[in-house]
């Protein structure tokens, strides 16, 4: 059993975690907060997050540019505001698109000289900012770990950045912040969550306490996506075992990261909107049968803590709603050539590894 574990984020869990160590929010005197349009402040984590602030006398400005998909431009934008605003902290409040956003405006606050696409080459001369991060979601795990996705304005393609530089000093994980959003939108994170984790635990990386993480939250996200699957209404208890097992998603993925769905994924949501977590769930049965030919011991634990095979497909299937998407083979062909000179340590860290062709075969089936 070889593995390697790393998690420095400092984490508090719990409804009221935030007003209750308003001290652990103090990473300076003046930060700014970093927002999307809405799901903030409907979810009452803006207004605790302020109460906080002003309780411990921290200043602090308003960003609240952030959509889904965070551009770079839009984060450059932040960074530059940070810098305005005196900030020498950053907080993040909102689902996956608002932490990793406020991860790469960090960065970009420290650095006035960075070009917005020079980000993704990874070399500049200041310190990130520290952050702190208040999800709202439960999907990305973005809370606990070293990455953040961003998207390239000029191409339109996703493309990540990770490192020691993109952890979190602290995250404040209250379920009760989730209890706002609408049900299409709690599939879909409830269903990356679900990538995450069962993505991670077939990598060869997912041993031993990762291994526990992975078999915690496994079995927790699938009760639940079977009960999104029967109802159109969210119990609260299900909103809090979703938050929490994305979490700890958050936690296998970190250390094991994913495999071939969520770069196939990234397809279906730059080229036709498909939110990020059904696009994932689009490629989850050719994953879990190349799991069953290529890594049967895990494929056997997976079925012991979820269901026979074909039905577990069946309720990811019945989740993910695609509309009127149709690829076909030369488009799928077209949009592999981007794995034509490197192929994604996703495709290699999948049971059975993947190669381009294979990838432009499970794309030509949407």
């Amino acid at each position: 059993m070889t593995y390697s574990a790393y998690m420095p984020v400092k984490c508090f869990w719990g409804n009221g975690c935030v007003c209750n160590n308003s001290s652990a929010i103090a990473l300076g005197k003046s930060c700014l907060i970093v927002t999307g349009k809405s799901s903030a402040k409907l979810s009452g984590a803006l207004d605790d997050a302020i109460s906080a602030l002003e309780k411990e006398n921290i200043s602090y400005a308003i960003f609240d540019g952030i959509g889904e998909n965070p551009l770079i431009s839009a984060c450059h934008k932040a960074g530059e505001a940070a810098r305005k605003a005196g900030a020498d902290f950053i907080l993040g409040i909102g689902g996956g698109s608002v932490l990793d956003a406020s991860k790469a405006i960090a960065i970009y606050a420290a650095n006035a000289d960075l070009s917005p696409i020079d980000i993704y080459k990874r070399e500049y001369s200041s310190k990130a900012l520290p952050v702190a991060l208040i999800g709202t979601t439960a999907g990305t795990g973005s809370e606990v770990t070293a990455v953040a996705v961003l998207t390239n304005d000029e191409t339109g393609i996703k493309k990540s950045i990770s490192g020691p530089d993109c952890y979190a000093s602290v995250s404040f994980c209250d379920p009760e912040y989730t209890f706002s959003m609408p049900y299409k939108t709690t599939v879909s994170t409830a269903l990356d969550a679900f990538a995450h984790a069962v993505e991670g635990f077939f990598t060869v990386k997912c041993d031993g306490v990762l291994r526990l993480f992975a078999e915690k939250c496994i079995p927790e996200l699938y009760f639940c996506l079977e009960i999104l699957s029967k109802t159109d209404t969210v119990p609260e208890e299900i909103r809090e075992k979703l938050y929490y097992a994305s979490v700890y998603a958050g936690l296998v993925i970190n250390n094991c990261g994913t495999a071939f769905p969520h770069p196939l994924g990234y397809v279906l949501t730059e080229n036709y909107g498909i939110p990020h977590g059904m696009a994932c769930a689009a490629f989850f049965a050719p994953f879990i049968d190349r799991c069953a030919e290529f890594s049967n011991e895990k494929f056997n634990a997976f079925c012991r803590m979820t269901d026979d095979a074909d039905k577990v497909k069946a309720v990811i299937k019945s989740l993910t709603d695609l509309g009127n998407t149709v690829i076909g083979k030369e488009k799928a062909e077209n949009y592999a050539l981007r794995w034509q000179s490197v192929i994604p340590r996703n495709f290699t860290a999948s049971p059975g590894g993947l190669t381009m062709e294979e990838a432009a075969s499970i794309l030509a089936e949407i």
